[in-house]
């Protein structure tokens, strides 16, 4: 999936049917990791077989799934194992950094605590960061041009779970309403394989993700329990 200059590439890997995103710039063959786990191995033998030079990770939020660590009784790799192999900045929104070092154990210096509105050039491809709380406090998404990586905040058909430690259900009411309003044009990719389609433009997914319905916060609180 790619448009001139930019490069997205859209890989699922491991047993939970996460997505891995390449980012970057076709041009100067620079790209960003977008939630790298399960497989640093395979993802840094594809980087190395598609000639692209990895510059940074970007974080959509803290779990384990998504970033490696602790989780189930098991260790999944992640953040930690990508930097053994690669010296590039981890990006985080700062309501999740220390979540983020807790859970992967990597060090602040290898931090960079971002802002929503914040923006990160990836070669001569621009990255927004989304402040997109409530599947957790920082959660985040990032737009490229009109491609929105939506983490666990935005599914194809749903959203990111609300009852978890650190979730909060008013806030991502408050998420969804902020990515509904972007163009239908849209394309939305998520960060689990958990519809149909891998992808959906946003005028597609606000017509079947039922939460996209929902347009006041009080029938919102009596959905979501």
């Amino acid at each position: 999936m790619s448009t001139s200059e930019l490069i997205i590439e859209q890989l699922q890997i491991g047993p939970m049917q996460n997505f891995v995103y390449v980012v970057g710039s076709r041009s100067t063959r620079e790209v960003v990791l977008v939630d790298p786990a399960w497989d640093i191995d395979a993802l840094s033998t594809h980087l190395a077989e598609s000639d692209y030079t990895l510059t940074g990770a970007l974080v959509t939020h803290y779990h384990p799934d998504h970033i490696g660590g602790g989780f189930g009784g098991r260790k999944i790799a992640g953040l930690a194992e990508l930097l053994e192999k690669h010296s590039v900045k981890v990006y985080a929104h700062r309501d999740e950094s220390d979540g983020v070092r807790k859970v992967t154990g990597i060090s602040e210096s290898d931090l960079v605590r971002v802002d929503s509105g914040d923006r990160l050039k990836v070669g001569d491809i621009e990255v927004e960061f989304l402040h997109t709380p409530g599947h957790t406090p920082g959660s985040q998404c990032f737009r490229i041009r009109n491609t929105l990586v939506s983490g666990d905040t935005l599914f194809i058909q749903g959203c990111g779970r609300v009852d978890l430690p650190g979730s909060d259900p008013e806030q991502m009411y408050h998420s969804l309403r902020k990515l509904a309003a972007l163009p239908d044009d849209t394309v939305l990719l998520p960060g689990h394989h958990y519809s149909e389609a891998p992808n959906a433009t946003m005028g597609e997914t606000k017509r079947q993700n039922p939460y996209l319905r929902i347009d006041d916060l009080v029938t919102w609180k009596q959905v979501m329990g």
